[in-house]
């Protein structure tokens, strides 16, 4: 057994102050509060839930930055994917690794314990299958494995290049496949994930560009008890082409033509109205928001405070992880909405901080997205942790919710000392216990792909 004392430790009922946590491999077995620490037990300052990531494409960390450059047509989301696309096609299934171990490890660092991995990187440099379908699935479940991050595996089902059934393009045949390719792949992903601790297995149908009605229909039947991530209405040019194939919005086409419920995720769903926001919260769909990557893309920004007056949940994610980092994903979220609605504090709550309002409705969705039971901390619950520093500048003097409000605004970057996931201890004094191995091994890889 190992146990960790807090001198304030927030369970899914709210802080509790000198408490001890008991573990036992993976779970949380007790916890005592108003008690004094004991011989062994491992001391902090406070305590908190690791954080789900929800929406991730880990190849893209190895790209960032390469795309800061203004053509002289412009710069939008679709020459962004240019650029994407052609660095894609280099990768290797061992530079997959090396580069998806790197984004994990960053992620840990940033008090992230699970990861979504939306991934569509299939088959080899050439566009042709492996003999296994899953062989770069199978990289992304090993630099999972060797970083301790939880991973929920979501094969991507891809066959088009836009709205209709458009031939897929050039640049997208490691991306492609076809149904029954399809089906084989989420097979080898279920099995993969099997075999990690608390590994979870769902399907990502691309986008409505990328998947015919009756694809998606297919998809979505394999396995019906998991999670379902699709991209939706992240750019103005999908909502209009959309328009123009159906007669309507994508986010509307797809609460009317699926029977979307709590096990989808809508990814970015930026342009959606105000009525399909209302419409998505009684769907009891919870919308992925990636608000980094929203504004490096220049996508938009989602009305996530009417979502939340509607009931709606979500979750918060790093996708192309040009920047990873959680305080920087739930703060740049809150002050996109103080900029559209010129008012502070908009996503808090009366009863909690607002750093406590993000952190709390951001771990609740992302869970529930992600294909996790039990969220936070409380007895029986899977032991993912987050410890903070207490001598990092911003957060001296903090108790409670000043603590959240301390990491999310004040302290992006240092506020993380130790990380568990599944009751291991990955992450101390800041740095992941595997960090330098590796960096030495992302860094080979990148030098490769820049030759």
């Amino acid at each position: 057994m190992t146990v960790l004392y807090a001198q304030e430790l927030l369970t899914t009922e709210g802080w509790l102050r000198a408490a001890r946590v008991h573990l036992v491999a993976d779970r949380i077995v007790a916890i005592e509060s108003g008690v004094s620490a004991q011989a062994g037990d491992e001391r902090h300052a406070v305590i908190v839930p690791a954080m789900p990531n929800v929406h991730s494409h880990a190849f893209q960390r190895g790209m960032a930055g390469l795309a800061e450059r203004r053509g002289s047509d412009g710069d939008d989301f679709w020459s962004w994917r240019e650029v994407m696309y052609r660095f894609a096609s280099r990768i290797t299934p061992e530079q997959l690794e090396a580069i998806a171990a790197q984004a994990y490890v960053e992620m840990l660092e940033a008090g992230f314990g699970r990861v979504g991995e939306f991934h569509y990187l299939h088959h080899d440099i050439a566009g042709r299958r492996f003999a296994d379908p899953a062989e770069m699935a199978g990289r992304i479940a090993a630099a999972a494995a060797q970083t301790g991050i939880a991973l929920t595996l979501l094969p991507v089902f891809y066959a088009h290049a836009s709205f209709g059934g458009t031939a897929p393009q050039p640049s997208q045949e490691r991306f492609v496949l076809d149904l029954d390719g399809y089906g084989r792949l989420v097979e080898r992903c279920q099995a993969l994930t099997a075999a990690l601790p608390g590994g979870v297995s769902g399907m990502a149908p691309h986008s409505l560009r990328a998947v015919t009605s009756a694809e998606l229909a297919e998809v979505v039947r394999m396995l019906p008890e998991a999670p379902v991530h699709i991209h939706v209405a992240e750019q103005l040019a999908e909502v209009h082409d959309c328009v123009a194939w159906s007669g309507l919005r994508p986010v509307r086409w797809l609460l009317e033509h699926m029977d979307v419920d709590a096990r989808w995720c809508l990814v970015h769903a930026t342009h959606a109205d105000a009525t399909e926001i209302e419409a998505i919260a009684r769907s009891g769909a919870s919308v992925g928001l990636c608000p980094v990557t929203e504004a490096n893309l220049g996508d938009g920004i989602f009305p996530v405070a009417g979502f939340i007056a509607a009931g709606g949940q979500f979750g918060v994610g790093t996708d192309s992880n040009v920047c990873i980092s959680l305080a920087a994903e739930l703060s740049l979220l809150e002050y996109a909405q103080r900029l559209v609605h010129q008012s502070r504090n908009v996503i808090g709550l009366e009863a909690c901080s607002t750093g406590m309002a993000l952190f709390r409705r951001a771990l609740a969705g992302g869970a529930r997205a992600l294909g996790v039971a039990n969220a936070g901390i409380a007895v029986g619950h899977v032991a993912d942790l987050v410890s903070l520093a207490r001598d990092e500048p911003a957060m001296l003097c903090r108790s409670g919710d000043a603590w959240m409000d301390a990491w999310l605004f004040a302290s992006p970057n240092n506020a993380v000392d130790c990380v568990w996931v599944g009751g291991r201890k990955q992450v101390e004094h800041g740095r992941h216990r595997q960090r330098d191995r590796v960096r030495r091994v992302y860094r080979q890889a990148i030098q490769a792909l820049c030759a």
